[in-house]
């Protein structure tokens, strides 16, 4: 169904444009929504908002892992909805799990989407709120940074120009890459400063670096998130259980507050955040943050290097 921008309807901002995982329609209002998530965000424009209403929503329908959903600047998706509201207030995302899902092909996780969301130089009028990113496999074999082995559940590209969403009410969980399992945030020779308010991290891993989070300020780059309210859970990597901030001859300089790191583990050190400093600025800076049952229980969750 092809989805018109007349048919769809106004705000004071832009458009809004419907989607039911059942749907069959244009997207011009909750009765005649549209099912194909994909095609909303192709025909989304800056100032849009897509609402998406509780369902599993996968990358693509054939078993093509290098598809994701591209989230257009400027646009602004919310899930949460039941299906009837008429405002974002009405929305309930612990209720109606709405679920952007890499699970493609078989049952087995190796060949799901190497990265289930995709975002490139976007502004923080870029909103995503209110789902669960979930079974992104980052399991590919390029290059250190290159999407097909880094951010199973997002990549955030800020390489070519600057890349700073706004991710709020989201649930990453159960991702995988060799590195940034859940959110891999490329800031090199550029900027990727995202905002990420009331998330969640919970089970992703990586074979190397960055259980939950890869922030990679390298060549000049600056990675510099914001987390607040977030809780890291049982997170594992080989250095940073949870995050690990890259600022080799760049700077990762993440600003935690009010977060919690919990139960995240590593093979080597950073139980919780692994700092790198090689000619550049790795330190957090933290506000009423918590660090409890992060293993092994003999090593600081916070490690610099050097």
């Amino acid at each position: 169904m092809t989805l018109w921008p007349s048919f769809t309807q106004e705000t004071l901002s832009g458009r809004i444009i419907y989607v039911k995982a059942d749907g069959k329609g244009d997207g011009s209002s909750w009765q005649t929504a549209t099912g194909d998530l994909q095609a909303a965000l192709f025909a989304a424009r800056k100032g849009d908002q897509i609402w998406v209403a509780a369902g599993r929503y996968k990358t693509t329908s054939d078993n093509n892992r290098m598809m994701s959903f591209i989230i257009p600047d400027g646009v602004k998706l919310y899930g949460g909805f039941e299906g009837h509201e008429t405002s974002l207030s009405q929305r309930d995302w612990v209720s109606n799990a709405t679920i952007l899902s890499g699970e493609i092909g078989t049952e087995s996780s190796e060949d799901n989407a190497y990265t289930v969301v995709l975002t490139r130089g976007v502004s923080p009028e870029t909103v995503i709120d209110g789902f669960i990113i979930a079974d992104g496999t980052a399991n590919g074999s390029g290059k250190f940074g290159d999407p097909v082995r880094s951010g199973g559940g997002w990549y955030n590209d800020g390489t070519r120009y600057p890349s700073s969403p706004t991710i709020r009410n989201c649930v990453f969980a159960n991702n995988y890459a060799r590195d940034g399992g859940a959110f891999y945030n490329n800031a090199k020779g550029n900027q990727a400063s995202p905002l990420f308010q009331n998330c969640t991290f919970v089970a992703n891993r990586v074979d190397l670096d960055g259980g939950a989070v890869f922030n990679d300020g390298r060549g000049g780059g600056v990675a510099n998130p914001r987390f607040e309210d977030c809780l890291f859970q049982a997170n594992s990597a080989n250095y940073g259980g949870a995050i690990i901030n890259y600022g080799v001859e760049g700077q990762s300089n993440p600003a935690l507050h009010n977060c919690s790191f919990v139960e995240n583990s590593v093979y080597v050190a950073g139980t919780a955040i692994y700092n790198v400093r090689l000619k550049g600025e790795a330190t957090p800076e933290f506000a009423d943050c918590r660090f409890q049952r992060n293993q092994p229980d003999d090593q600081p969750p916070v490690r610099n290097f050097p």
